[in-house]
């Protein structure tokens, strides 16, 4: 785990911030430890590393996604593009999602992931290929799929990445007519549900902005 401490000794590990959190709640709680080890346990973490050629050399990158729990099925959560993505942020995430999901009764399990570039600083046809390959990682190894793990934009992510995943996800599986079901937050005109006041309100908090080729992007955590 990595060890990230602020001057004075301050832990900023995120995964242990919310152990903490998490820990500090279960103490007021007459619930067998062995279960609340469990239900605090990050089920699994899946961490690739994939080549993807860019100009004319190739640039090793990293990715994560973590599901924290499988109790209910799919686990849901977003995709993140930061160059402060890390493994501990992707499993403190997920266990943020699976809390949010149980204490307002959504049938799902937390799940998060991520890749650890600044998609700022490559092309629109760059971020494509990164995306594309990812998403293969992650179909090779089925963490990713409906009614399995659904992912969805966030940060340094939006429609056009969601749209990009979705597409190479139906390659990789021919035949499931549900296919497009393995993400949330791409185009209306790939299947996605209607963009009410409740996707609008998503973009305003997490302050979503267009970059250059009408590439709609996340600039802000979710």
């Amino acid at each position: 785990m990595e060890n990230r401490r602020r001057a004075g000794g301050e832990d900023l590990n995120l995964w242990n911030i919310v152990s903490r959190q998490f820990d500090k709640a279960a103490a007021t709680l007459d619930t067998p430890k062995g279960l609340l080890d469990q239900i605090k346990a990050c089920n699994a973490v899946y961490y690739t590393q994939f080549p993807v050629r860019i100009g004319d050399r190739y640039e090793i990158f990293q990715g994560w996604r973590a599901e924290h729990s499988q109790h209910r099925k799919p686990t849901k959560g977003g995709i993140r593009y930061s160059e402060m993505v890390t493994q501990e942020e992707v499993m403190a995430l997920a266990a943020l999602m699976t809390y949010k999901c149980a204490i307002v009764d959504v049938p799902f399990g937390g799940s998060k992931g991520g890749i650890c570039f600044d998609p700022k600083k490559y092309t629109r046809e760059q971020v494509e290929h990164v995306t594309r390959r990812y998403t293969a990682e992650l179909v090779r190894k089925n963490f990713i799929g409906p009614g399995i793990n659904v992912p969805a934009p966030d940060l340094g992510t939006g429609e056009q990445e969601m749209a990009w995943m979705a597409d190479t996800y139906e390659a990789l599986t021919p035949n499931q007519v549900d296919s497009l079901a393995c993400v949330t937050g791409k185009p209306v005109t790939q299947g996605e549900a209607s963009r009410g006041s409740a996707s609008r309100s998503r973009d305003s908090a997490t302050s979503a902005t267009t970059c250059p080729g009408s590439c709609p992007r996340r600039t802000a955590a979710a």
